[in-house]
């Protein structure tokens, strides 16, 4: 599956939510957290069922960040999973007990509804966290993880600067690997989404090490992230001829191309490549 953008849109803002199916991006996060002041949290709660239609027009993968408020968290869960969201982003994400409260009550929502499971990414957001990340990714409604750079920066007392957040954030993502999760973000903080330059920069780069895709919180970063995650011209024509190479030599797990040799872990690599084109 390609999630190489996740656009963030804020629930309760009408003029974001019109456009969104015409931004181009793999995932739409619905917003009913930060973005959104406390006495509009209810009516956009209320208002996923077209909000979710609407913002999936094109295709994208439509998830809804929910509260961390316990009972504004089980009310967002229950909507989404009722009003067909592909997935929930889980915020401030801290104990694998709340992961399996929130897939009991999933399991009651689809109950005689012909829908998917619905998928849970949590929200890694606070040094506690970070070191709990593992035990948090081994359910399996979760389908990967997510750094909140802004609030792990704050719970550490620390400013959300390249330097402070590498360590942490690639922390989280070997835990997501390591369960066999997709990994979400980049290894520095992307709030200035003017800065696409910069974006592009720590796109690549969170893609040279293995991240799936990031998040981002305004259109114009759409594109950069999904070029960035997607493999190269030169990445796709090299995996084609791996392939071809692994095919006329009768499908030999050790063989040459390039003058390197070409093993199963080589092998995987070409054909990962391929499949995120």
């Amino acid at each position: 599956m390609k999630l190489r953008s996740l656009l963030y849109v804020p629930a309760h803002e009408e003029r974001f939510i019109a456009k969104a199916h015409e931004r181009g991006a793999d995932g739409i996060i619905l917003d009913l957290e930060d973005a959104v002041p406390m006495d509009a949290k209810v009516p956009a709660r209320d208002r996923l069922f077209d909000t979710i239609r609407r913002v999936s027009r094109k295709g994208a993968k439509v998830f809804v960040r929910i509260n961390s408020e316990p009972e504004l968290q089980r009310h967002d869960a229950d909507t989404a999973c009722a009003a067909g969201a592909y997935g929930i982003f889980i915020a401030k994400a801290e104990d694998p007990r709340t992961i399996q409260t929130l897939a009991n009550q999933a399991s009651v929502v689809e109950s005689g509804r012909l829908r998917e499971p619905l998928r849970f990414i949590p929200m890694i957001e606070s040094p506690g966290a970070v070191l709990d990340a593992r035990q948090l990714a081994r359910h399996p409604r979760v389908m990967g993880l997510s750094v909140g750079a802004e609030d792990l920066a704050l719970g550490m007392g620390a400013e959300p600067i390249p330097e402070v957040l590498r360590m942490p954030k690639f922390m989280v993502h070997i835990a997501a690997k390591a369960e066999g999760k997709l990994s979400f973000g980049t290894l520095s903080s992307i709030a200035d989404y003017s800065d696409l330059d910069r974006l592009r920069a720590s796109a690549v780069e969170a893609r040279q090490f293995g991240f799936d895709g990031a998040s981002c919180v305004h259109p114009s970063a759409v594109s950069v992230l999904n070029d960035a995650f997607a493999p190269s011209e030169a990445q796709t024509d090299w995996a084609g001829r791996v392939i071809e190479a692994h095919r006329a030599n009768g499908g030999k797990s050790v063989f040459s191309i390039d003058g390197k040799m070409v093993d199963a872990p080589v092998l995987a690599r070409a054909e990962a490549i391929l499949a995120r084109r």
